[in-house]
């Protein structure tokens, strides 16, 4: 269901008005030079689509992460093994998403492809619970490091008070949303190589690439209409920044086992401070500096990307139309940015994160396996599909088989949080038929949908994008 927006521009006093035409006459009633017209544009190069991935994938979680791969695996040379056999899956699913990408050439990452083939509702209960509880439990978890991480060199004696590591986290949420959107792409280079630079430094915070792979969604999928020469673009970005994510993974690991012995990595809480520790010594108090800076590039590629996911929902009748409107000057999809902020705030002062993101991991992997099966049957329901990226058959087959294994063992290995999250994400089909299918609602209800539309609308500065895809 696509719903049709009214077009809307800005008359002179600052209010909206409607337009036939749909040109945009910005603010004090100046026309904009050649009436350009309010559509994403198509700003992510090459370096960029790097950057945004990488950036997103590299967090925190060197803390802790070689410290649980050596103790379950019970060897140093195991544990390279299974960074380097993760690493190669990653880029399996890579190298799906890419063909997804090239073929499929709409934004939205695997909401999109998962419409494309399974149907609307598979794909709104996917929306559905990535926006009311996956994405800002996400952002909230990733927040939270950035805000330890900064308060940091001020604790160095001492534990950091919960509150406190909360307020900063809170603040500095509040602060990147306060952004304009445009500088926060930009700045997305320099969040994401830092980590590269602190490869030739040899204090490189990596990510463990199992936890990577629980969410992989190569982002870059998600902004396919915004990128420059896509059917190039995606798959190159994807290929550079996997190769150099898990070459930079195994490598980082190698200069841990090299630095410090095996005994003191299991015993350590902080893997990368010990290893700094010994190998900088007092410049290792810059460490969570720099930790913060990687936790704050994985929340801007993070969030930058799956706006558009929320943006192309909105496009499709699937959330509220205000997250289908563009800013009348930046052109960027900023409702579908800023819906998060108060999600995220929410789950940040709430309960335990790790445990509702534990109760839907299972659907973030359902989700993803679907979207990567979804290309092995469009390979032979739609044959003659234009595919300028092609990847071989048994590439995504064992991608998605992997995934629905790990779907499997989750409902195996832990059936009660499992369950929780199935429930929890089966709301989602009722929500679909409440909200979207049944089309006789009230009219005071439409009367007040309109009017706080309209109204955001005003103080947004946004309006219906004038090229309305029809998807």
């Amino acid at each position: 269901m696509v719903r049709k927006p009214v077009v809307a521009t800005i008359s002179s006093g600052g209010y909206l008005q409607g337009s036939v035409n749909g040109k945009l006459p910005a603010l004090g009633g100046k026309e904009p030079p050649g009436q350009e017209k309010v559509v994403l544009k198509k700003k992510i190069t090459l370096l960029r689509g790097i950057s945004i991935i990488i950036g997103t994938i590299i967090g925190a979680g060197i803390f802790i992460s070689p410290k649980g791969v050596l103790q379950n695996t019970g060897s140093v040379g195991m544990s390279l093994m299974i960074w380097t056999v993760c690493g190669v899956l990653s880029l399996f699913g890579a190298l799906s998403y890419a063909e997804l990408g090239t073929s499929i050439k709409k934004s939205g990452g695997h909401y999109t492809y998962i419409l494309e083939v399974f149907g609307p509702l598979p794909a709104f209960v996917r929306v559905w619970v990535e926006l009311l509880i996956i994405r800002p439990a996400a952002t909230a978890v990733i927040s939270l490091a950035f805000g330890r991480y900064i308060l940091e060199p001020f604790f160095i004696q001492c534990e950091i008070p919960e509150l406190a590591i909360k307020l900063i986290t809170a603040v500095g949420i509040s602060e990147y949303h306060r952004y304009k959107y445009e500088k926060g792409n930009k700045k997305q280079k320099c969040y994401s190589f830092s980590c590269p630079l602190m490869v030739v430094i040899r204090v490189v915070f990596s990510y463990l690439i199992i936890s990577s792979t629980s969410r992989i969604r190569f982002y870059l999928n998600f902004v396919t209409e915004e990128v420059e020469n896509p059917e190039k673009t995606i798959p190159l970005a994807i290929c550079i920044s996997m190769a150099i994510v898990t070459i930079g993974y195994v490598l980082t690991n190698v200069a841990y086992f090299t630095t410090i012995s095996a005994e003191e990595l299991l015993l350590s809480n902080a893997v990368a401070v010990t290893f700094s520790e010994r190998l900088l010594g007092n410049f290792s108090l810059a460490v969570p500096i720099f930790v913060a800076l990687s936790c704050f590039g994985s929340m801007n590629g993070g969030v930058f990307a799956v706006s558009r996911l929320f943006y192309v929902a909105s496009r499709e009748g699937h959330l509220p139309e205000i997250l289908s409107m563009i800013h009348v000057r930046k052109h960027t999809p900023l409702p579908a940015v800023i819906v998060l902020h108060p999600l995220t705030m929410i789950m940040l002062f709430s309960g335990d994160l790790y445990s509702l993101l534990n109760f839907l991991s299972f659907a973030r992997w359902l989700f993803i396996g679907l979207a990567v099966a979804g290309l092995i049957y469009l390979r032979y329901k739609r044959p003659d599909m234009h595919r300028p990226f092609k990847v071989p058959l048994f590439i995504p087959a064992l991608f998605s088989f992997t995934c629905l294994f790990m779907v499997a063992l989750s409902l195996y290995s832990d059936p009660f949080s499992t369950g929780i999250g199935f429930i929890i994400t089966l709301t989602g089909v009722p929500a679909y038929y409440l909200f979207i299918i049944w089309d006789k609602k009230p009219k005071w209800f439409r009367r007040m949908s309109d009017r706080i539309t309209r109204t955001l609308q005003i103080i947004l500065e946004v309006v219906p994008e004038e090229d309305c895809h029809k998807l």
